[in-house]
């Protein structure tokens, strides 16, 4: 049995339409947002502070209301907690207090002046008056 074969190799091509359209780098054409704008959505892309829903129904029930200054001076003082390590902090801003976890940049609970008296801060590792 000398019987040999001789096996001719075929080029590799890819499993698609022969129709889909490529672009310059070699990757398809698609419709919609990109990666980037899609992951920079998803990590918040530098904007503020959130609010977890029970900070929002704290304030509901309070009658507590930000404008954009205070704002602006609770995202200053996140990205300040930021900067020196602080995780989970309070922030003193006028007369409310919020509980903020920096690393999510979300404001947990609010706190105003008049249900502050007697409260207990725990868990928290700095805090900045803001």
């Amino acid at each position: 049995m000398d019987d040999k074969f001789q096996v001719f190799p075929q080029p590799l091509r890819p499993i698609s339409s022969p129709t889909a359209t490529r672009s310059q780098g070699g990757a398809r054409a698609v419709d919609g947002p990109s990666f980037d704008s899609l992951l920079a959505a998803k990590l918040g892309n530098g904007q503020g502070v959130q609010f977890s829903r029970h900070a929002l129904q704290r304030m509901e029930s309070r009658g507590i209301r930000f404008g954009p200054a205070e704002l602006a001076r609770v995202n200053q003082a996140v990205e300040q907690l930021g900067a020196k390590g602080g995780k989970d902090s309070l922030v003193l801003l006028d007369e409310t207090a919020l509980v903020v976890s920096v690393k999510n940049k979300t404001v947990v609970t609010v706190v105003d002046r008049s249900s502050l008296a007697g409260n207990v801060f725990t868990n928290i590792d700095s805090a900045i008056i803001a």
